[in-house]
């Protein structure tokens, strides 16, 4: 099968439609028509086989995933959907994995309302590269460097479950039956936290997606924002799931850098933490307060009201 043949089989005719697409996948680009009194949020993300994925992950889960985690962006500057495009590097056709992979991808697109517009493909070691759009009212867009003294920290739904899963997908944990579909699957099918990014537009002084884990994304915040901050690890959410899995210190490393949990952190100043709940009360997602931003120059973790030293940091590239 040719490009061409392989982008009308397993990526055109799927394509989904938004009325605000003029020109979809075909021309040499897309034409899409912006919002009034929106401004435009893009993302980008790469996916690399033997890096962020493995060659046995089920295909389905991949496109799911590969769209999700840029999604993810998007929720934390509290932006909205809108279009997407796809670069897909692959050693060979094949039209069983390409079937697998298309289904996932455009099962979150569905869901997530986004257009596939456009993209590449090549030959070449497996790799997967998604550009999202978003649009966000102008002004209105939550960003990292908002972040000020005496705002307080929470994060949404569970922290570790991802990286607890990726290990039992790996073999090196053993896990009760009864959790594993629900720690594989919050790996291979993460919840980009769109609706309640878009709720806190309002409302928070900064916000980020957790993706390289809590302990080494909250720093970009702190640093951008000029700021320092005490999160106490008693507070953290953690699932049953985790909890019941490995004990408490295996379970604090799990959710302090762990990484891929793709939830948001956010802080949100005194006055706003009254309308907070009611804010992210229609999203359906929990939330929970882990700690408060401070002046000073290092982030401080407590446990039992004591200092706490953590095992990692969380993941970095060429580190």
């Amino acid at each position: 099968m040719k490009e061409f043949q392989l982008i009308e089989k397993f990526f055109t005719k799927q394509a989904s439609s938004r009325r605000d697409v003029e020109l979809g996948i075909g021309d040499d680009c897309a034409l899409v028509i912006p919002a009034v009194n929106k401004s435009i949020a893009i993302s980008c993300d790469t996916l690399v086989e033997n890096v962020h994925f493995y060659p046995d992950i089920p295909p389905k889960a991949l496109g799911y995933k590969s769209l999700a985690v840029n999604l993810s962006d998007l929720a934390s500057m509290g932006a909205e959907p809108a279009w997407m495009t796809l670069a897909l590097t692959l050693p060979d056709v094949d039209e069983e994995w390409l079937t697998s992979y298309s289904e996932g991808l455009f099962e979150a697109a569905e869901y997530y309302n986004i257009a596939l517009v456009g993209g590449d493909t090549t030959r070449g070691p497996r790799s997967i590269t998604i550009t999202v759009n978003g649009q966000v009212p102008t002004g209105k867009a939550l960003t990292r460097n908002g972040a000020r003294n005496g705002d307080w920290i929470y994060v949404t739904g569970t922290l570790g479950d991802s990286a607890l899963g990726l290990d039992v997908i790996r073999g090196s944990r053993q896990v009760a039956p009864e959790h594993q579909d629900y720690l594989v699957n919050r790996h291979y099918y993460p919840s980009p936290r769109l609706l309640a990014g878009q709720a806190l537009r309002n409302l928070a002084s900064s916000a980020i997606d957790l993706s390289d884990g809590l302990l080494s994304d909250i720093q970009h915040v702190l640093k951008l924002s000029g700021m320092s901050a005490v999160i106490d690890v008693d507070l953290l959410p953690l699932s049953d799931a985790l909890k019941s899995s490995v004990n408490d210190e295996e379970a604090l490393s799990y959710a302090l850098t762990g990484g891929e949990d793709y939830e948001l952190l956010f802080s949100v100043p005194e006055a706003q933490k009254g309308a907070l709940e009611i804010a992210l009360a229609n999203t359906g997602v929990s939330f929970a307060q882990i700690g408060q931003v401070s002046t000073g120059d290092k982030l401080r973790l407590i446990r039992n009201g004591q200092p706490y030293t953590p095992t990692n940091i969380g993941f970095e590239h060429f580190s």
